[in-house]
């Protein structure tokens, strides 16, 4: 054999069964080999376990999958390249032209740009409401047939905190599926609900290092299995890098969630008595009008936190610029603190009248909290609202 040919066909490595590698190796690879075509046949049709194609599936994407939908309590998982990707995969994959979609103003500003824009051209309906309005979802689902129900708790940005139980059971009642954008909840929360299906992007908490992105959708098989069907042919699927990655970053998961809560919850707790900030809005916090039923529904209460600033647009702008500490970004979930001023945060596709349902105002601040000390984020938080004026 020349050498050519040699390089190109490398000796193969067979590990004892008995001696395995702690950690999952990363299959970098894209094709995968059967002895026989009959057996490659068989994997592609699905009717036996194995590897094809990786754009199908891959050893490390699958540890992925099957770890999350652990965390959730739910059969199957599929992981996507971006979190507004599983977004796009859930919304398209379970609705056909005629079907309608609810879904709620106090939400992630893309599933409301899909939902009104590209499922509507495919003649698909919809209705927007407030998370607050119970009753109007039970006459919006009594008048129409209704294929899905979309919401998110907490909310994002603001951090309403929807009735879980009081939804998933109106929309049972009317034979609509439920979906939850369950990001800012985290993987661990809310599985034990009536919930059709979860969907995460995997780019805030997988990993908490701003790394990599990714988004998931969570639900019995025969869901998944539905929205496997399409998700193959659009190519939007997780690499093995990216997969493997994640897979290392969820084992510090609790770790990192538990403590940037608890940070949280005590920023939270200062910005409700500092003069300059008014509506802060975190679950966590007792003053809020949802406080008991946040209790009820969740363990921790997530690391995002909204709050005004009295002084306006322009002192919002002023303060995160002094920040020292938080990174001007958008995202949260990560380990650094992050901050989004009023600039970033007015919704560009809602009316006036929308926009005042959604809970964002001309000074609303996002805040993401995470590992650095308390006193120090304190003391940044104090240092910038006194140069803003605020």
């Amino acid at each position: 054999m020349k050498d050519e040919t040699r390089v190109n066909h490398p000796p193969a490595i067979e590990l004892p069964a008995d001696n395995h590698p702690l950690n999952l190796p990363i299959f970098q690879n894209v094709k995968w080999e059967t002895d026989t075509v009959l057996e490659g046949e068989r994997i592609a049709r699905g009717e036996r376990p194995g590897f094809f194609y990786s754009r199908l599936s891959n050893p490390s994407v699958r540890q992925l999958e099957l770890m999350l939908a652990q965390l959730q309590r739910r059969d199957e998982c599929m992981v996507t390249a971006s979190g507004v990707n599983a977004v796009a995969q859930t919304l398209v994959g379970l609705t056909r032209a005629g079907d309608h979609v609810v879904f709620f103003t106090e939400g992630y500003g893309p599933t409301r740009q899909i939902i009104r824009g590209m499922l509507a051209r495919f003649g698909v309906t919809h209705s927007m409401r407030s998370i607050d309005d119970l009753e109007g979802l039970e006459g919006e689902l009594a008048a129409r047939k209704t294929r899905l129900v979309w919401f998110e708790s907490p909310t994002n940005p603001i951090n309403k905190i929807a009735d879980i139980e009081a939804i998933t059971r109106i929309a049972r009642a009317h034979g609509a599926l439920t979906v939850i954008d369950n990001t800012a909840a985290g993987f661990h929360q809310h599985g034990e609900f009536d919930i059709d299906l979860y969907v995460h992007s995997l780019t805030k908490f997988a990993t908490g290092a701003g790394d990599v992105m990714g988004g998931a959708v969570i639900a019995r098989r025969e869901l998944i299995d539905q929205l496997r069907s399409d998700f193959r042919l659009f190519g939007a699927h997780l690499d093995a890098l990216s997969a493997s990655t994640m897979v290392r970053g969820l084992k510090t998961y609790f770790v990192r969630y538990r403590q940037q809560a608890s940070n949280a919850q005590a920023i939270a707790e200062f910005l409700e008595q500092h003069p300059a900030c008014t509506r802060v809005r975190y679950p966590g916090l007792a003053s809020q009008a949802k406080a008991a039923l946040a209790r009820r529904q969740m363990r921790e209460f997530g690391s995002v936190i909204c709050f005004d600033l009295v002084a306006g647009y322009e002192a919002g702008r002023r303060f995160t610029e002094a920040l020292q500490l938080f990174a001007r970004t958008p995202s949260f979930g990560s380990t650094e603190s992050l901050a989004m001023p009023p600039q970033m945060m007015q919704p560009k596709d809602l009316s006036a009248e929308d926009l005042v349902v959604s809970g964002v105002g001309p000074g609303t601040v996002r805040l993401s909290i995470g590992l650095e000390d308390i006193d120090d984020l304190k003391a940044d938080l104090s240092q910038a609202l006194i140069k803003a004026g605020a």
